[in-house]
């Protein structure tokens, strides 16, 4: 080890999920506040999820975060892979979606993004609309 050189001080994945959180939000322009509505939690939750020493998001409000700030989950949960999306209009989760085409991909996207309560009014507006 050179002498001239500083410790490399090495900061653990878990330790860093709140910087990748606050990171995903900044890049996307959410407020705190817009990023717990969007995700369906309060403020507070958001704040935690940011703080060194907070609470760790669940899996399904991590990806959550990740959909609503275009955000990859790989990285957002591990720091491995590419921060950002490349493409806008993919979907930030891929679960293997049965999508048929890009209306139907974009309609899960924008679906995922609704709170629970909207999600309800949702289907029931397409199982009108489906007859």
């Amino acid at each position: 080890m050179d002498a001239g050189l500083p410790p490399l001080r090495v900061m653990s994945t878990m330790s860093a999920l709140p910087i990748r959180i606050r990171k995903a939000r900044l890049s996307a322009r959410l407020s705190q506040a817009e990023l717990a509505r969007r995700v369906g939690v309060k403020r507070s939750a958001v704040t935690q999820w940011e703080h060194p020493l907070g609470t760790t998001p669940s899996m399904h409000h991590l990806i959550q975060i990740a959909i609503e700030t275009g955000t990859c989950i790989e990285w957002l949960a591990t720091a491995r892979g590419p921060c950002i999306l490349e493409d806008t209009a993919a979907s930030a989760v891929s679960i293997g979606s049965d999508a048929r085409n890009p209306q139907e991909d974009e309609a899960l996207l924008r679906f995922r993004r609704l709170p629970a309560h909207k999600r309800r009014i949702a289907l029931q507006i397409l199982q009108v609309l489906s007859g």
